[in-house]
């Protein structure tokens, strides 16, 4: 693969998951074509694999945001399970699984009236304690068609001076973080997208993104220096992790729905992502979180990604359709 049409035949060679969003953002495919493709999610590939572990109350692992059987030593010796509800959610979501349909609409009915949050017990779609969970949270609830507007109204009022969030704010935290901001920031992305969003929530977005924005995207706000190296790695699955392309793709989301052009504050981020790009046009993967999973997704670290390979296509197609550069 040494030019973009053998790339995008290996993405097409991958899971429907992938398929439609190449043929939807790279291939500017007819929405018939793309949504025929996405219809697959539910019948075949990774799709329907996660699908099938389901349990009979429509929740995933027995729990909200922890398996059933979890003991805390396992997260301490192999890391955070991602097996739960919430995850699992969400990662349908990162598929595509059409939210009209009726195995999508009966899941998040099941969970409505069975699943409850480890910390709190609070019923699912009524959301949990803490930013971080209720930013995915909403956004898992948007999509599939759930009215999540007092979870929006809570992240809010809990953002903070400085325009972002942080998950360690009831700690006495002051100062948002990276990846709170970003899980607010999509979650509030789709309410939008799904709602319109409100005067609120709209201006709370908007904060949230020069937060980030004016820290370059991975950048300390008094030093410049990186805020975490990490953030210079690609990461996949994200779960609840920050890096620069999971803003990136954010950025270009939100474009796409209001209209902006790309903010010029995103091109060092988009400098870095091309120099990244592979001999042979892809994108590796950088690493993903340790943890119990019900499948692998990736071919491992340092290896190509399809998933990686995807987001920075497109949000390369997206800003040089704005700034033609070479």
């Amino acid at each position: 693969m040494t030019d973009s049409g053998a790339v995008i035949d290996w993405l097409l060679g991958s899971d429907p998951s992938i398929r439609w969003q190449v043929m939807r953002d790279l291939l500017d495919a007819s929405e018939a074509e793309w949504m025929a493709e996405r219809a697959k999610v539910e019948t075949e590939g990774w799709g329907a694999r996660l699908l099938s572990y389901q349990d009979e109350d429509g929740q995933w692992a027995g729990g909200a945001f922890l398996p059933r059987n979890f003991n805390s030593r396992e997260w301490h010796e192999h890391g955070q399970p991602w097996t739960a509800t919430s995850f699992s959610l969400s990662q349908l979501r990162e598929f595509g699984l059409d939210p009209s349909s009726e195995r999508a609409r009966r899941t998040v009915e099941l969970i409505g009236a069975s699943s409850r949050w480890d910390e709190g017990g609070q019923p699912y779609w009524q959301g949990e304690v803490e930013e971080c969970i209720n930013g995915r949270t909403v956004a898992d609830g948007a999509y599939f068609g759930v009215d999540v507007s007092s979870i929006v109204n809570r992240l809010v009022g809990e953002r903070l001076e400085d325009g972002g969030w942080n998950c360690e704010r009831i700690n006495g935290s002051v100062r948002s973080s990276f990846a709170s901001t970003i899980n607010v920031l999509e979650g509030l992305l789709e309410f939008e997208r799904a709602t319109g969003g409100t005067p609120q929530s709209r201006e709370a977005r908007r904060s949230g993104e020069e937060y980030i924005l004016e820290r370059n995207l991975f950048r300390r706000l008094g030093t410049g220096e990186p805020a975490d190296e990490r953030f210079l790695r690609f990461v996949h699955p994200n779960r609840w992790r920050y890096d620069m392309l999971r803003a990136l793709d954010y950025f270009r989301s939100a474009a796409l729905l209001t209209g902006a052009a790309p903010d010029p504050r995103l091109g060092e981020a988009i400098e870095h992502v091309r120099l990244r790009r592979l001999e042979d046009g892809t994108w590796p993967l950088d690493w993903s979180p340790t943890g119990r999973v019900w499948f692998e997704i990736d071919d491992g670290q340092g290896r190509p990604s399809q998933w990686i390979t995807l987001r920075a296509m497109r949000v390369l197609k997206w800003w040089e359709s704005w700034y033609r550069t070479a």
